[in-house]
């Protein structure tokens, strides 16, 4: 064989083994990251997934809570993670919409990472404990000026953040950044908890991270941020109470891995979630929680993050709550 033969047929050999490669993915069990803590409405709707979707992909999927800087933390990971479908982000409105709207110095853009859905949108609801004796967004407000109302969250930059600091707004408190005191916990499950144990007086969060503190009676809504009531939720919609910019408080959950992650993976993972999404038991669980399930594919996903962000950059710079430093 002659050396031009000989490079050829290595290459041809070459090229086919890597074909085969990578129709192979995946070949063992990929890491999930999820950027909250255990509790919150990323984590149910992660482990809540994970059954049927792991039956999609055939491999485990190994869930894997990587908290801190209000989802920054846990979406570093994936974004300076190799790009070959092995390590994906389970990311959320907070991280990847409210924290690039609101941090200058965030460590990571929309741009450093590539989206191959958003499966799963749900609205904000705003709790209180029994306990309180507050009973209405009249009577919240009436606290919030008679002072010592604080709000819990999942993080400076997140999603809660921004919404108690809007809601306040919306309802008439003049400077809420100074008028309820912000106190950020590790996840939206921790926020949760701040409130049962007194910790903080409100918070504004997904319905999803709510549904079963409101089921059980631990926590009181006082408000959906949805034009239509929310089931399970026995509380005035936004527009009820004569506040519909609150309707551009949604939440949402969509999976992405780095910017550079080959078309063939990400084409996998759509025909994984839309297997995935079908499942009834995935669906019952989580409209029971108030979600909504409504599968984008990669082009839709970032049409429809790109939108929210661009809401969520003009609610920080409206209330001034841009970070700089």
């Amino acid at each position: 064989m002659t050396f031009y033969k000989l490079t050829s047929a290595l290459a041809l050999g070459a090229a086919l083994s890597a074909t085969a490669a990578a129709a192979e993915y995946p070949e063992r069990a990929i890491k999930m990251v999820i950027p909250y803590g255990a509790g919150g409405a990323t984590d149910i709707s992660a482990r809540t997934i994970a059954e049927p979707l792991g039956d999609a992909v055939g491999q485990p999927l190994i869930m894997a809570n990587v908290t801190g800087a209000g989802g920054a933390t846990g979406s570093v990971t994936v974004q300076n993670a190799k790009a070959d479908g092995y390590t994906m982000l389970f990311a959320r409105v907070g991280s990847h919409s409210v924290n690039p709207a609101m941090k200058a110095t965030l460590p990571y853009t929309l741009d450093d990472f590539r989206f191959v859905t958003v499966y799963e949108i749900n609205p904000v609801a705003c709790a209180v404990t029994p306990a309180s004796g507050i009973n209405s967004m009249d009577e919240l407000i009436a606290k919030v000026a008679e002072g010592g109302v604080s709000y819990s969250s999942s993080g400076v930059g997140s999603l809660l953040h921004l919404a108690g600091a809007m809601v306040l707004k919306e309802f008439g408190v003049d400077d809420p950044l100074t008028a309820a005191t912000h106190i950020p916990q590790k996840g939206g499950g921790a926020a949760a908890t701040a409130v049962l144990n007194g910790t903080a007086t409100f918070l504004c969060t997904n319905s999803s991270a709510l549904a079963g503190f409101v089921a059980n009676g631990q926590l009181k809504p006082l408000m959906v941020t949805t034009p239509e009531p929310v089931v399970g939720f026995d509380a005035p919609t936004a527009n009820d109470l004569g506040k519909d910019r609150l309707n551009k408080l949604v939440g949402w959950t969509g999976i992405a891995g780095p910017d550079d992650l080959p078309d063939d993976v990400a084409a996998n993972w759509g025909e994984w979630m839309a297997a995935a999404t079908q499942d009834a038991k995935f669906n019952e669980t989580m409209s029971a929680r108030g979600s909504v399930i409504e599968l984008m594919d990669p082009e839709e996903a970032n049409a429809f993050i790109q939108g929210q962000y661009t809401i969520f950059r003009d609610l920080v710079d409206e209330l001034g709550m841009r970070i700089e430093g």
